[in-house]
């Protein structure tokens, strides 16, 4: 079992920047893809970044490529994403998700744990 906390979420003005954090407990953090998500009221869930177990690999949604980066911190069992120039329409709950020995997919259901998510919201 894997437990995920995600934080540094918060209120932000357009072309602004905030870093997220995802801690996970629970089994070796180590080999575990891990992914970020995020969905807004009314629309579908978003895939916006992940991060292979190894940390040589990474993939990004469309939307935000060349805006955001994933990176991890095996020693602290910590999963970052840096969201810089942010858009009114990057406002959604942004949540973290762990894949055991994963690549790093795009797609929600390789992930076999979830955490609950932080609020970003940016304001034009």
């Amino acid at each position: 079992q894997v437990q995920l906390v995600e934080s540094g979420g918060g209120l932000v003005q357009a072309g602004g920047s905030l870093r997220l954090s995802c801690s996970a407990s629970g089994r070796p953090f180590s080999s575990y893809a891990m992914g970020w998500f995020r969905q807004a009221p009314g629309k579908e869930r978003e895939f916006v970044a992940a991060i292979s177990w190894r940390g040589g690999s990474t993939t990004y949604g469309d939307s935000v490529k060349g805006r955001f980066t994933i990176s991890r911190d095996n020693a602290k069992n910590t999963v970052y994403l840096q969201m810089n120039s942010l858009k009114p329409e990057d406002t959604a709950n942004y949540y973290c998700a762990a894949d055991m020995w994963g690549t790093g997919s795009g797609s929600y259901s390789a992930y076999e744990y979830r955490g609950q998510g932080t609020q970003v919201t940016v304001s034009s």
